[in-house]
């Protein structure tokens, strides 16, 4: 089975307490896929925890993917758009 970014991220978030957010950063980034291929996106998402730090290693592309391995829905997802929760 290959690397799969989107169950680690799972499992790191399952060991942190509640309060975390997913931050949408409006910027270009690139990541490999499963076949080795660079892509590139104009946008990604960030994992803060409640007190406004990044989580190390919570930094994806595709919020559906990611939804889908959390086992809800895209709008279940705790999205904000700023730091103003913190």
């Amino acid at each position: 089975m290959p690397f799969n970014h989107y169950v680690k991220i799972r499992r790191i978030l399952e060991d942190q307490p509640d309060g975390w957010v997913i931050m949408y950063i409006n910027e270009p980034t690139r990541a490999k896929n499963f076949k080795g291929e660079t892509v590139n996106f104009d946008h990604y998402y960030r994992v803060f925890d409640r007190d406004g730090t990044p989580i190390k290693y919570c930094k994806f592309q595709q919020i559906d993917m990611f939804a889908r391995t959390m086992n809800c829905t895209v709008a279940e997802l705790p999205v904000v758009e700023s730091k103003k929760w913190v």
